[in-house]
């Protein structure tokens, strides 16, 4: 039977090496209860205030509407998660936090300010330009900006890069954008029903292809901002204290600074809105998801340069790095195990491959400097899952690998990334 191999070593620690509070289970379960609780509340809370200002025809039209961007959303966001996919409670959490908390923050937040200054002054209509402008975009901003600082302080594990931030970031900015086109879709429903108006002229119509058509990226674009100030701090060292702190402040600063001016657009003219789309917004989405995309592939670099250390370790096979550091080998091998063991075995590799990205990514922090003090308890779990799960995603990896070589007889000539060059059967470190 193979046993683990004798690298790296570790000293003994209790519990597989995951030191915890004999209540620790305790008190996780009531921040969760907690959680959950007071976003039942605020969606409840919401629920009422949306559809009190909609009726509930104009609230069931905007929910039919509005729900229309967010699948695509979702999944773009979690494409771009998929190199160390996040675990799904983050994503739920922050989805019903932009929804709920967010939504609800905001909806009384602006709505008081804005009563407020045209109280003072007098102007409504100049407290409604200040508060679209000035008030909104703060108080919208930093309301989405605390599921981000959250999942970063109590999922730190969970949040380890620019990724992390922008898909934390970008999901919560659907979820409240989801609730603010609720709003104003059965708004302008419930305008048209007075009015008479129907079809293309009307201003459901108008509502629609603004804010679900040519810009269902604008809330996720402000906060993705905010995502990825927190993601370079994330990736700063534990030291860092300046950084891991500014950073994050000026990410929130820019997507303030970039909501004031999509929200004041409006004010600069006839043609303001679309010069403002054409020449800002759109350059400024393309440039966004530009550094996204450059980030994932980075990412697959780091895990192909860093996991040949555990080859040479023998605790991975020589296939898996080349086949761990390419998205289109990973499916394959998810594909291999579902087709030749089922979908538990799918699974498995899924965990598998997730967890062999963590560990890729851990060293690499650890080889910067930039590592925290449970380094090697953390790099002792991760192995372990590997280990577990060795069996059945190896061989499915191994198959991956080789079948995602572009050249028939490749694994007799010139290996991957250094590997000996030599057929796989003659190269086995686990047997004994």
């Amino acid at each position: 039977m193979a046993t683990s191999p004798p690298f790296p070593t570790y000293p003994p620690s209790p519990g597989g090496g995951v030191l915890r509070h004999p209540h620790w289970w305790q008190r996780r379960w009531v921040r969760y209860g907690a959680l959950s609780s007071l976003l039942a509340l605020s969606g409840l809370v919401i629920l009422a205030l949306v559809r009190r200002q909609t009726g509930t025809e104009g609230f069931l039209v905007g929910l039919g509407l509005a729900v229309l961007p967010v699948p695509w959303l979702m999944a773009a966001f979690r494409w771009l998660d998929r190199v160390q996919p996040g675990p799904w409670r983050n994503l739920v959490f922050s989805f019903a936090w932009g929804a709920c908390a967010a939504a609800l923050i905001a909806i009384v937040a602006n709505s008081f300010a804005t009563k407020w200054i045209a109280t003072s002054t007098a102007d409504p209509a100049s407290a409604d330009t200040l508060g679209a402008t000035v008030i909104a975009p703060i108080v919208e901003e930093s309301a989405k900006a605390a599921a981000v600082l959250l999942v970063f302080l109590f999922r730190r594990r969970d949040f380890t890069g620019i990724v992390d931030g922008v898909v934390i970031a970008g999901v919560t900015a659907t979820g409240f954008a989801f609730t603010e086109n609720i709003l104003y879709l059965g708004t302008a429903f419930g305008t048209d029903q007075l009015t008479g108006d129907r079809g293309i002229a009307s201003v459901t119509a108008a509502t629609f292809f603004v804010r679900i058509v040519m810009s269902p990226f604008a809330h996720p674009l402000f906060t993705v901002l905010t995502g990825i100030g927190f993601g370079v701090a994330a990736l700063s060292a534990e030291r860092q204290h300046a950084r891991r702190v500014l950073l994050p402040v000026c990410g929130l600063l820019l997507a303030m600074g970039m909501h004031a001016f999509w929200n004041g657009s409006s004010t600069f003219g006839e043609y303001g809105f679309f010069a403002v789309y054409g020449a800002f917004m759109v350059p400024a989405f393309a440039v966004v998801t530009w550094l996204a995309i450059r980030t994932r592939q980075r990412e697959l670099r780091t895990v192909r340069a860093e996991l040949p250390t555990y080859v040479l370790a023998g605790w991975l096979g020589p296939a898996e790095p080349f086949a761990l550091g390419s998205m289109r080998a990973r499916r394959m091998a998810r594909d291999y195990a579902r087709h030749h063991h089922g979908r538990q075995a799918a699974r498995e590799v899924a965990r598998y491959e997730a967890c062999a990205t963590s560990l890729a990514f851990l060293r690499h922090r650890g080889r910067n400097g930039k590592a925290g003090p449970d380094f090697v308890v953390r790099e002792r779990e991760l192995l372990d899952e590997l280990w577990k799960r060795r069996g059945v995603a190896r061989p499915a990896l191994e198959y991956a690998s080789r079948a995602s070589v572009p050249a028939p007889g490749y694994w007799g000539a010139v290996a991957p990334y250094g590997y000996p060059a030599v057929p796989y059967p003659a190269y086995n470190p686990y047997r004994t």
